[in-house]
């Protein structure tokens, strides 16, 4: 399923959105650059958990996915390292779920993007 892309209705709302939170980060800041890079940070750090979920519950989901698997590469079949495998979502919106990913290499990931132009 492609990623669902704003209308110009939607993506009005949204960069309407991101000026008022940019002007109450500023105001928060109160003309500290060092406190408002701080609070820039946590924001698109929290934003990002909301998509992708926490480092260490996407860790724990890999080792699953990888024992799942029996160590092979859910695109290719060959062996796979935890280490350097990457969790590949079917459905981006859907986020890191065990019905939801495969367990991949890095190249291959990368080769189901290209072909998805996600590159």
């Amino acid at each position: 399923m492609p990623n669902k892309n704003l209308n110009s209705d939607e993506l009005k709302h949204a960069n309407e959105l991101l000026k008022d939170i940019r002007e109450r980060l500023t105001n928060l800041a109160a003309g500290d650059p060092l406190l408002l890079f701080a609070y820039r940070r946590k924001i698109a750090k929290e934003l990002g958990y909301d998509e992708r979920g926490k480092p260490g519950a996407r860790k724990q989901l890999k080792a699953l996915k990888w024992g799942q698997q029996q160590g092979k590469c859910a695109h290719c079949h060959e062996d796979l390292t935890l280490r350097y495998s990457e969790l590949d979502r079917k459905n981006a919106a859907d986020g890191y779920t065990v019905e939801n990913t495969d367990l991949v290499h890095a190249k291959c990931h990368q080769e189901r993007q290209a072909s998805k132009d996600y590159a």
